[in-house]
């Protein structure tokens, strides 16, 4: 499950993408790109036929502003994977992962989790939903809980398309085999565009990936709270274009799997009540949603949460 690959030269970012490359892109998702749709476009919704895994449709939903200035997912882009994760096989588990699983459980409990950010209108879930993962794979291993730059990602992702979309895969990848250091958030804030990629060689602070893993975990569900509770919160790909109203409760419905068009990261579950739940963190602010989380529906692969599920490892 662990992803080396070759490791590439260093291609030079353009400091901005146009959305026609950005279409032009495969594996991309293009999670809250501002595009002053019209509100009408909604209708589109029920009229567009779904898309196949690795198809490369389009849908687009109009902008929605939050009172704290943030804003919704305002266009998805389903395009297909550059490749895709190795499917989980049964009986392969996990190394040291057959104890008993508790019934419920939270990383949050633990104090290894940021508060929740806003992305504002820039359309890079993927790299916020990494940088969480990695700033809680850290505190795990006992050090200081520290908010990291997402921004720095956005920036120096060079295979990805920051604001205009991109892969938590890649980044990941990308973040094992250059070994990059990120800095605090602090040092390298986030700027809501896609900027030059800046170095920070004399910084005395800097967090490194070692190593992940990623598998398509769909039908084994029960595999993912084992990979939650071992190795930490997990970045995971959902077709979000339902949660735009979400308010509260548990979401069973209205959304597929193989249809990602967002990223996020689970922090735990809840098995205890007549429905199980996975407890997700978004990036749409703290205004959205249940302070900022929502809750999924165990089982069934609901909004696709185990079509593309990592672990991160410093």
């Amino acid at each position: 499950g662990f992803f080396s690959g070759e490791k590439e030269e260093p291609a030079k970012r353009k400091e901005k993408t146009s959305r026609a490359e950005n279409q032009a892109a495969p594996g991309r998702s293009s999670c809250g790109e501002a595009l002053h749709e019209a509100v009408a476009s909604l209708l589109l919704l029920a009229a567009l036929p779904g898309s196949r895994r690795g198809s490369a449709s389009r849908i687009q939903a109009s902008q929605e502003q939050r009172g704290d200035g943030g804003s919704r997912l305002a266009a998805t882009y389903l395009q297909s994977r550059l490749f895709k994760v190795p499917k989980y096989v049964p009986g392969a588990s996990l190394e040291g992962t057959d104890a008993p699983l508790p019934a419920k459980f939270d990383w949050r409990d633990k104090n290894v989790v940021t508060s929740v950010r806003n992305q504002e209108a820039c359309g890079g879930c993927w790299a916020f939903s990494v940088v969480s993962a990695v700033e809680s794979a850290y505190a795990i291993k006992g050090n200081v809980l520290e908010n990291l730059s997402v921004q720095q990602v956005i920036d120096c992702s060079y295979e990805n398309k920051g604001c205009s979309g991109g892969s938590t895969v890649t980044a990941l990848s990308w973040l094992n085999q250059t070994r990059v250091k990120l800095v605090r958030d602090a040092e390298y804030s986030f700027k809501a565009e896609t900027g030059m990629c800046h170095y920070f060689s004399r910084s005395d602070f800097g967090v490194s990936v070692t190593g992940y893993t990623s598998y398509d975990l769909s039908g084994h569900e029960d595999e993912m709270m084992r990979m939650l509770v071992k190795y930490g919160p997990l970045p995971v790909i959902v077709d979000a274009i339902s949660w735009q109203d979400y308010l509260g409760g548990i979401i069973q419905y209205h959304c597929s799997s193989g249809e990602a068009n967002h990223a996020v990261i689970v922090t735990g579950y809840d098995t205890t009540g007549s429905i199980p739940y996975w407890i997700v963190r978004n990036s749409w602010g703290t205004s959205w949603g249940i302070d900022g989380y929502v809750r999924i529906k165990i089982g069934s692969n609901i909004c696709g949460i185990a079509d593309e599920v990592s672990a991160v490892f410093v």
